[in-house]
């Protein structure tokens, strides 16, 4: 809650010990006890008591969610929220608002169903157990960004808008552009690789699209990305080198002052290869999945209790995984041909990053298109960036509502997106 005394532009709060003081936000709530009125006031930051006097004059007719400035004097009183409270007030009514409301808002807990809160979400973001997810996504990116630019990466945003498919056909948006068909990107996967070539280390922290018919509690059509390429790299360990000092560094940035079972990143976080993972997955539920493309939710979650009790890790890379299921333009492995130089992190037993190393040489490129049946048209402008020594590079992808939801063990990625985007929502 933010202050504003007569004598001063704006003060937080706790630097305010008493004095003239005018304050605006939200009714939260409204008690009447033994000959006094207590009109909780709320806004983005946090609560604000203010206490009335019944024998004063009377108070204008006060509902919860109407929009308030208050005038007063500010007074210390440890049985207020942030001990103090506001005395001898005087109330102007901004806004009005609608009762009943679709929820109570005045409850420790948003008892309302998830639709419910989707439906009117803007409302629902008022109540204060909404929004720490949405703090916590601020202050991991936040800590993205700061732990790349002091790697000297540049910041960059790439179109999300192509003229032709990004990483693959299947599963794009198209759009109407002018009079030819347009789609959004999947990712800036193209671009970050494009501008290796010219800027070495690049980022962005952008929306992605993915038109995958998915209902379920990890998956949304719209969600952002925290991408990272970076040239000159031995292989996909030099990534994963990176990936690993990246978590801890945006970990550390949000970690909340009362966190109790904060995750803490390994110096070396423990990896196992893909084919590996299968064997041990197989053994662990007595069930044969050796000869899987990829690795189910069930497996991961199983993998991210095997690293637990064998490492004492909430995360885990498996890197490795088949080139069947890895785009184009992933680096086979050399050793392993069918296997890739590529991995996924694990947190607690669920995918929240994809990364690899990239082929980089032009000839190789068409030779992958022409393995998988790919066309190369819309992709010449990719594809020329390749001509002209780009080098060794890899990156990787970090969904910011996947890894929140996790932090904060939500059970629906929907309430770690501020207006989700699904199967079936397209408002508000």
């Amino acid at each position: 809650m933010t202050a504003y005394p007569s004598d001063a532009l704006s003060v937080q709060l706790p630097t305010l010990k008493s004095g003239p003081v005018s304050v605006a936000g939200w009714i939260y709530r409204v008690r009447h006890i033994g000959g006094l009125t207590f009109v909780v006031i709320r806004d983005g930051q946090g609560l604000m008591q203010v206490r009335h006097d019944d024998a004063d004059a009377p108070l204008p007719g006060l509902e919860p969610e109407m929009a308030v400035r208050v005038s007063g004097v500010l007074v210390a009183d440890p049985r207020a929220p942030g001990g103090v409270e506001i005395r001898e007030p005087a109330f102007r009514v901004l806004a009005e608002s609608e009762s009943p409301l679709p929820f109570h808002l005045g409850a420790p807990a948003l008892e309302a169903g998830l639709d419910l809160r989707l439906n009117y979400r803007t409302l629902s973001l008022r109540h204060p157990a909404a929004r720490p997810v949405f703090h916590l996504e601020a202050a991991l990116a936040q800590g993205f960004r700061n732990c790349l630019n002091a790697q000297h990466f540049t910041e960059v945003w790439t179109p999300k808008l192509l003229g032709t498919a990004s990483e693959s056909g299947a599963n794009v948006f198209s759009v109407q552009y002018f009079d030819r068909e347009a789609y959004l990107a999947q990712s800036p996967q193209f671009y970050k690789q494009m501008l290796v070539g010219a800027f070495g280390r690049v980022f962005e922290i952008g929306p992605v699209f993915r038109a995958e018919p998915h209902d379920t509690a990890r998956h949304l059509s719209q969600y952002t990305s925290m991408d990272m390429e970076m040239g000159f790299i031995e292989d996909h360990h030099t990534v994963m080198a990176v990936l690993r000092d990246v978590v801890a560094f945006m970990l550390e940035t949000a970690r909340p002052e009362s966190a109790v079972d904060w995750p803490k990143v390994p110096d070396t976080i423990p990896a196992v290869h893909f084919a590996d993972a299968l064997d041990l997955v197989s053994e662990g539920l007595g069930e044969d999945v050796r000869h899987e493309p990829d690795l189910a939710p069930a497996h991961e979650q199983w993998l991210g209790e095997w690293a637990k009790s064998r490492y004492g890790s909430d995360f885990l890379f498996v890197e490795g995984y088949p080139m069947q299921k890895r785009p184009f333009y992933t680096t086979p492995d050399p050793a392993r041909p069918l296997y890739s130089n590529s991995f996924d992190l694990l947190f607690r037993g669920q995918e929240i990053v994809t990364g690899g190393q990239r082929l980089h040489r032009y000839q190789d490129y068409l030779n992958a298109l022409d393995n998988r049946g790919l066309s190369r048209a819309g992709l010449e402008g990719y594809l020329d960036a390749f001509r002209y020594g780009m080098p060794p590079h890899g990156g990787f992808a970090i969904g910011l509502e996947r890894l929140a939801s996790r932090l904060m063990g939500l059970s629906n990625i929907r309430d770690a997106a501020l207006f989700p985007r699904d199967l079936k929502r397209l408002e508000p």
